[in-house]
């Protein structure tokens, strides 16, 4: 691993976005790796040398607006379900640890908080759901603002193997200049 890489991942926050219920096996919106992700971020949290970890959790806007309107519309039986929209029970009690937010829009860059524990950070590793809506926004959010992003695609549920390649191949294209895509192993060293 070249030096650039190594200084980017000296002084890393694990970000762990939107790892709901909803997600789970049999849900509504299941994810078909939901289980390997929570294993992989289960032994990131249990090995972690420092306490630079940030949970988030999608919670509908409750006066949405525009777009936001339709979406409120087309789920609200997700909407309504407390279990669903609780942090997946795999992980919850390591969210009862760590700071938790909550979000009603994709990126978690929205979150004030969030953006100045990401500028204190050498970079913002990602895990989380859904590599292809709110994983995806939160990594275009962070490049956006000159953060640098590990991605773990072994820690990012998705709907399927073919979302989750494509949204892969697009990622792969800011690598390595400003994301570096791996997975627990490889940044196992550098949080543990």
């Amino acid at each position: 691993m070249d030096e650039r890489i190594k200084k980017m991942l000296s002084n890393p926050t694990l970000l762990v976005i939107d790892l709901q219920n909803v997600y789970s096996k049999g849900q509504k919106w299941e994810c078909k790796n939901f289980d390997e992700v929570i294993k992989n971020i289960k032994l990131l949290l249990s090995n972690l040398k420092n306490n630079k970890v940030v949970f988030t959790r999608f919670k509908a806007n409750q006066k949405p607006k525009g777009v936001w309107e339709n979406y409120n519309m087309q789920n609200a039986d997700v909407n309504s379900d407390k279990w669903l929209n609780n942090i997946a029970d795999g992980v919850k009690q390591f969210s009862e640890k760590y700071p938790c937010y909550d979000k009603s829009v994709y990126s978690a860059y929205s979150i004030k908080s969030i953006r100045e524990i990401a500028a204190e950070s050498s970079c913002v590793v990602i895990t989380g759901a859904v590599a292809e809506c709110c994983v995806l926004s939160t990594v275009m959010s962070f490049i956006d603002a000159g953060v640098y992003v590990v991605y773990l695609k072994d820690a990012i549920a998705s709907i399927d193997d073919k979302v989750k390649s494509a949204t892969l191949n697009v990622l792969d294209g800011f690598a390595p200049l400003q994301i570096n895509i791996m997975d627990t192993k490889e940044i196992s060293d550098f949080m543990s």
